[in-house]
């Protein structure tokens, strides 16, 4: 498997919720909402509590691409803005985020690409100035406990859609625990990223978001 593909179609397909919660708010209805939009609402506000709700999160995910390659490694997540995937020591790829940017960096061809974090793909994860709930629409799942979100901005259909899938934990931020999500390029690559074993609240020192530059050096990350 090509990581850095199964990765790129992750970004892009995430940028969908970065771009789309920044983009220009909803009309707010004019006359009071029907139950059932009532109790969409509801649960769009849990979503956005869960995910606001998070100060730091380690978590291992299980990365699918749409061939099938399973790649593995750890998420960690500190608010504000900083967020990595390590894929292992052993690993040519990173993506990481210094609160400021957002870097992909590959180490087999000595390549940093960068995002400012309000363009960021990941934004719809770890910026808590975003807001879900006014550019995400509900997907029925058919399970109360479960609750999925897509985002995706109409205006920019190169950036893909993100669908982010939620299951009620007491024991998490928000009484959600986000337990995967879908990305869907403009090319119709669909990623999945699983995640499993959260750990919130775990101490995290921000060298974590730091990286090795392979176009300084030919050394290995660390």
């Amino acid at each position: 498997m090509n990581t850095g593909i199964s990765v790129r179609s992750m970004l892009m397909g995430l940028g969908a919720g970065a771009l789309a919660l920044s983009a220009v708010p909803l009309p707010q209805p004019l006359a009071p909402a029907p139950l059932a939009a009532q109790s969409s609402a509801s649960d769009l506000d849990r979503v956005v509590e869960a995910l606001r709700g998070i100060s730091t999160m380690q978590a291992n995910f299980t990365q699918t691409d749409r061939q099938g390659g399973v790649s593995t490694g750890v998420m960690t997540l500190k608010r504000p803005g900083k967020i990595r995937f390590d894929y292992g020591k052993q690993a040519d790829f990173l993506v990481v985020s210094n609160g400021k940017s957002l870097f992909v960096v590959d180490y087999q061809v000595n390549q940093v690409e960068r995002w400012p974090i309000t363009n960021s793909p990941l934004g719809a994860l770890f910026d808590p100035s975003r807001d879900v709930k006014r550019f995400g629409k509900l997907v029925p799942t058919g399970n109360r406990d479960v609750i999925s979100v897509e985002v995706r901005d109409p205006a920019k259909p190169e950036f893909g859609i993100i669908t982010m899938i939620f299951v009620r934990n007491a024991s998490a931020p928000g009484g959600l625990q986000l337990s995967h999500w879908v990305a869907l390029d403009a090319q119709n690559n669909r990623t999945t990223v699983r995640l499993a074993n959260h750990r919130y609240g775990v101490a995290v020192a921000d060298s974590t978001f730091t990286f090795r530059d392979p176009r300084r050096s030919t050394r290995r990350p660390g």
